[in-house]
């Protein structure tokens, strides 16, 4: 089997697989739903930011020089800044009058979430998919291994991906379709690394910072403030906990799928000089 064939098929693998995992959430009824649902959003604002602040933002920084740190960091709040703006633009465009301003309450917030959601995993996908193909032109078992890891540690974050989308209006249908259709920018950044791995790779830490501050965004400007609608102790302590697990969850799939990939690229000498 050719090397793009692996990348073509173990991106998908990377990039769906989690999200068929995560989608047995849909299975849920309805009733059932509405009850998890402000239970997902506590999750998601945790997983969230894990990711953003545990994987993306090191990762980002990790790959450039330091003489390019300020560089990165001013793509981070111009991407704070970014989104802003277009969720603005997607709440005027929900709005059919001159006092829109006061309209504007917790279902229009959540509907641009779930548009800034599927942006944000769009590009946080696209660059999975190049870290997967990069593994693959390394070694072909450390590119399985890669993929299945990418999985792994998604499928939380696509718990949480489906609890937005749901809260935003969408059907059980079309959150799972938004979301296998921003999972397959995997395989779209595994096909482009392919060819263009050596020139695309100095961008990577840039795309990687625009990710996270999509993630950063909605959960501290969209979904924190929901949160704060229900003030009682015991709903309190709930959001902290789920919030805590969703960090805790994450970081730690974050951990491991680190720590794996480490063992493979110290076995893999040795692996070769046997055969």
């Amino acid at each position: 089997m050719s090397l793009i064939v692996y990348i073509i098929i173990f991106t998908a693998i990377g990039g769906v697989l989690s999200v068929i995992a995560a989608s047995v959430f849909l299975l849920l009824s309805s009733e059932n739903q509405k009850k998890v649902l402000p239970h997902g959003i506590s999750f998601a604002i945790g997983a969230l930011l894990a990711v953003s602040f545990w994987g993306l933002i090191p990762h980002a920084f990790t790959d450039v020089a330091p003489a390019q740190f300020q560089s990165l960091s001013a793509t981070i709040m111009i991407g704070l800044l970014s989104f802003f703006i277009l969720e603005k633009l997607l709440i005027w465009r929900h709005c059919h009058s001159g006092s829109c301003e006061v309209h504007i309450d917790e279902d229009h917030n959540h509907r641009s979430a779930g548009v800034l959601i599927i942006i944000g995993d769009a590009i946080h996908n696209f660059v999975d998919g190049v870290l997967i193909a990069a593994a693959f032109l390394t070694d072909v078992q450390l590119g399985i291994v890669t993929s299945l890891a990418v999985a792994a540690h998604e499928i939380p974050q696509e718990v949480g991906d489906f609890a937005i989308l749901l809260q935003s209006g969408y059907s059980k249908s079309k959150a799972l379709f938004y979301n296998v259709l921003s999972s397959l920018t995997t395989v779209i950044g595994g096909i482009i690394a392919y060819f263009w791995l050596e020139n695309l790779h100095e961008y990577l830490p840039f795309f990687l910072a625009v990710a996270a501050s999509s993630f950063i965004y909605i959960a501290v400007a969209d979904l924190i403030p929901s949160l704060h609608k229900k003030t009682d102790m015991k709903t309190s302590l709930e959001q902290i906990a789920l919030i805590a697990a969703g960090v805790l969850l994450i970081s730690s799939m974050h951990q491991f799928a680190h720590e794996f990939e480490e063992d493979e690229h110290q076995l893999m000498p040795e692996q070769k000089l046997e055969n």
